[in-house]
């Protein structure tokens, strides 16, 4: 994975969410995806959670996040 950026997960003392991108993710040929994973001991190479989102879906989830957001 080819880390973007690291988060300090809030309301945790060590979690953290990871967001990267990932060559290849299902074999040769396939399209590279973001990753994003969120660990609640801040152990990256053991997330809780995670997502891999292709690119054309990166915009909508954006989007939705931010509706999200407002309501909460």
């Amino acid at each position: 994975m080819k880390l973007i950026k690291e988060l300090a997960l809030d309301g945790t003392k060590n979690g953290k969410i990871t967001i990267g991108t990932v060559d290849e993710p299902y074999g040769t040929g396939s399209d590279s995806i973001a990753s994003v994973a969120i660990s609640l001991n801040g152990k990256n190479d053991e997330p809780d959670w995670k997502i891999h989102l292709p690119k054309a879906n990166i915009g909508d989830v954006i989007a939705a996040l931010i509706e999200a957001k407002k309501v909460l």
